[in-house]
């Protein structure tokens, strides 16, 4: 099965700011149509997407875990049962080892702290999509 040409990548944070940065930090794969970029500011908005026709082709996500509601972790759990195929990154500003830990157990496909180092970030994701780079 050859991957799909554009990546839908779910951008899922309960804060403002976050969603603006991503965006930003994503710009040339969304403006050369490699990326589109969904957002959800919980995990419910998150599988509510999910099960929409607008989300019908997300095949990653890149998940905040402290929210209210379902957190990321839950997310990741449910999208794992619901949704094998979809990629998740989880990604905190709150202490790196016992959340890398969890994101592990959660079966996360990786963790990145907050401030996010997007170079890396982006280095991860390609190596998933290589039609990012072009």
């Amino acid at each position: 099965m050859s991957k799909p040409r554009t990546v839908h990548i779910l951008v899922v944070d309960d804060e403002e700011d976050v969603l603006f940065i991503f965006k930003y930090q994503f710009k040339n794969w969304v403006q050369t149509n490699s990326a589109k970029l969904s957002f959800a500011k919980s995990g419910e908005e998150a599988l509510e997407l999910l099960e929409d026709v607008s989300g019908k082709d997300i095949i990653l996500i890149l998940s905040d875990i402290n929210m209210p509601g379902i957190n990321g972790l839950e997310l990741v759990k449910k999208v794992r049962e619901r949704y094998p195929k979809i990629i998740t990154i989880l990604i905190s500003a709150y202490s790196k080892e016992k959340y890398r830990v969890l994101a592990n157990e959660a079966s996360a496909y990786d963790f990145f702290e907050k401030p996010v180092n997007f170079q890396k970030l982006k280095s991860t994701i390609t190596n998933l999509f290589p039609q990012l780079e072009g």
